[in-house]
């Protein structure tokens, strides 16, 4: 999970359902709870570990170590790449982004004229925020808060990058520049943006997912789609969509094929197969 968190347009939460982890970890978040600190202030000794318990801590941990060394090993290598190779890295990113737009279009199980607005919308809203001057954000710890929050919710939500979120805020390069520094200001204000902005909105995210998935995913395809605008336009300025770029968008469609595949294996009963 650590190594695609990395990558924009590659869902840790995919990762998570081909590794058949995805409901326990859903799960643990779910049980982190206020209350558990609560009890530890109060000297309630039996709730706070029922609470603790409850969150599957050895789970957890084993889970984010595992993230936080997957994340630093990718870090460098994508920040190599795109030092060294930006226009293929980029194309990459580019391709996965497409691939990964059509496969969330296709859970839509409603469509309707409505489905179409808001798929139009997400594009517009998508395609406003790529045509920003991101650079003009700056990377303040503030910034890197609010930063955190929302890429770190967009990882709940079905085939959305965090990554991707990051890339759009023009803080992506910034970050795995923080990561192969260890610059802890940077990095635990990005952390902290993020468990802040999974305890404050995961359950309103997970409440539209349930009661009006059709329109959210209509939405969140036209966004990814709309914003891909920034990325052609890196491309562009670096040369345009010449062979080694077309090839690499390839590259990038062909993983998230990859990943669907596995996923769908995964999600297959043993008894079907």
């Amino acid at each position: 999970m650590g190594a695609v968190d990395i990558i924009p347009g590659v869902s840790g939460g995919t990762m998570a359902l081909i590794t058949g982890i995805y409901e326990r970890l859903i799960n643990a978040i779910g049980n982190i709870k206020i209350q558990t600190l609560k009890h530890l202030i109060r000297g309630e000794k039996q709730e706070f570990w029922d609470g603790v318990r409850a969150v599957d801590p050895f789970f957890m941990t084993t889970l984010l170590a595992g993230i936080g060394i997957a994340a630093l090993i990718m870090s460098q290598i994508v920040r190599v790449l795109l030092e060294t190779y930006p226009v293929e890295t980029y194309a990459l990113f580019f391709g996965i982004i497409l691939a990964s737009s059509v496969l969330i279009y296709r859970e839509i199980e409603r469509r309707g004229k409505d489905i179409f607005v808001l798929l139009i919308v997400g594009f517009v809203v998508g395609f406003v925020i790529a045509s920003l001057n991101p650079t003009s954000l700056g990377h303040t710890l503030p910034m890197l808060f609010v930063t955190g929050a929302i890429a770190l919710c967009a990882m709940i939500l079905p085939g959305i990058s965090g990554a991707y979120i990051t890339l759009i805020l023009n803080q992506y390069e910034y970050l795995l520049n923080a990561i192969h520094t260890i610059a802890l200001p940077e990095i635990i204000a990005y952390i902290t943006g993020g468990v802040v902005g999974l305890l404050a909105f995961s359950r309103t995210l997970q409440y539209l997912l349930r009661e009006h998935h059709a329109a959210m995913l209509a939405f969140l395809t036209g966004l990814m789609l709309g914003s891909t605008k920034m990325l052609v336009n890196v491309i562009t300025e670096g040369g345009g969509f010449g062979i080694s770029a077309i090839l690499f968008t390839i590259v990038g469609v062909a993983l998230i094929g990859i990943m669907e595949f596995g996923k769908r294996r995964m999600a297959t009963p043993v008894n079907s197969q």
